[in-house]
Order: C-alpha cells, then sequence, then structure tokens
C-alpha cells in the first residue's frame, strides 16, 4: 500500500499525459477553459496540453500526499519535501509558460538534490545515510558502507544526466514512457544490485557443529 502511495502523483501523471495526448483537440479546449486563467496568454495550444494537465495533476497529488502524512501525523521524508518544492516551482511554470522544459527538469533536480544530500551528509557531516537506514538491521563492514554511500551517489547523479539526455533529445510522450518506466525499471535494477552487494559483505553467522561433541 505504502508503495501505490508513493508512486501515486507518478501513476496520476502518466495517466492523465496519455489520456490527453489521445483526445488533444479535447485536452486544449479543456485547459483553456478550466486553467486559462493559470497561464500566459490564456490559451493552451493542443501541443502542450497534455503536459501542462498532467502537471497540473502531479501538483496536485504531491500536495495531497504531504497534507495527507502531516494530517495523519506521519513523516514527511526529505524526498517528498524535495519534490514537493520541485513540483510547486518547475509544474508552475511549466503551467504558466505552457512549456514542459520546465517540468522536464523536475526528476533531474530530484535525482541531483538526493546526490547532494547523500554526498554533504558523509562528507561534511560524518553521516552515511544508507547506514542510518539500513544499519539497525544489517551489520556491514564500514568500507561497505561506505562503498554504498558512494554508489547511491554516482547513480543518483547518473540519472540526472540520463533523464535530461532523454528529455531533450526524444519526444515528450517518450520522456514520459521513460520517467514512469525507464526510470523506476532502472532505480529497482540499481536496488536488486545493492542488495546482491550488501549480501557478500554480511557476517557468516553459520556455526559450524562441534564434531567433539557427542549426543
Amino acid at each position: 500500500m505504502k508503495i501505490f502511495f508513493d508512486f501515486l502523483p507518478l501513476i496520476l501523471f502518466f495517466a492523465t499525459f496519455k489520456y490527453a495526448e489521445s483526445s488533444k483537440d479535447w485536452a486544449a479546449a479543456f485547459a483553456s477553459e478550466h486553467f486559462g486563467f493559470m497561464v500566459s496568454g490564456g490559451v493552451v495550444g493542443s501541443a502542450e496540453a497534455p503536459v501542462l494537465l498532467a502537471t497540473l495533476v502531479v501538483m496536485l497529488a504531491t500536495l495531497t500526499q504531504a497534507m495527507v502524512l502531516k494530517l495523519r501525523g506521519k513523516k514527511i521524508d526529505l524526498m517528498l519535501w524535495i519534490s514537493l518544492a520541485l513540483v510547486v516551482v518547475l509544474g508552475g511554470a511549466t503551467v504558466w509558460f505552457h512549456n514542459a522544459t520546465f517540468i522536464k527538469w523536475k526528476p533531474t533536480g530530484l535525482y541531483w538534490a538526493m546526490a547532494l544530500v547523500f554526498w554533504v551528509s558523509r562528507a561534511f557531516f560524518g553521516k552515511n545515510l544508507i547506514q542510518s537506514m539500513l544499519g539497525a538491521e544489517l551489520k556491514l563492514p564500514a568500507i561497505a558502507w561506505l562503498q554504498l554511500n558512494r554508489a547511491w551517489v554516482l547513480f543518483f547523479a547518473a540519472m540526472g544526466l540520463l533523464n535530461l539526455y532523454v528529455a531533450f533529445n526524444y519526444s515528450t510522450s517518450t520522456w514520459a514512457n521513460f520517467k514512469v518506466f525507464g526510470a523506476t525499471g532502472l532505480i529497482l535494477l540499481f536496488t536488486l544490485a545493492q542488495g546482491f552487494y550488501m549480501s557478500r559483505h554480511m557476517p557468516n553467522n553459520d556455526v559450524a557443529p562441534d564434531e567433539t561433541s557427542k549426543p
């Protein structure tokens, strides 16, 4: 259930974009009629309508996520705070200028912000965030925790670059597909690789039987 809640804004963005893309003229008329006051010039064209409507939906969904967690007394994760700030600023710019360029930068901003957080925490405060999150359940050597932290920094930095490459070398539709399936798949594969790495560095708890003891 938590995974669905975390991915809900992404799912809604994709669903809205694909539906609006299949009916661009309707989407443009709907966006102009109901959200024209939010865009420069008051009129939304058919080319930009799908991403504009999807951006409005993801902005609302992310805000709702934060409000639900706050009302339930739950802690709002740092990633959600960063995502909320980016989606409000870059999403707002996308809507006002009805230009997809701004929202396309949002995943890169999130990836690079997380890379910076992991790096700064370790480099300047001596705190390994991966170890803080998993150290209570897993016992690994210090060098393994350090390598894991570095790996996440490099992975997030690379994902930010990859998002920009796809966003500005392919169509908006292709970018939306990558954002939902490609990026999510790469994160899953990297997480699995991290799990395999950790398993190799976990201490062997198997105790050899005492052959001298007799029942």
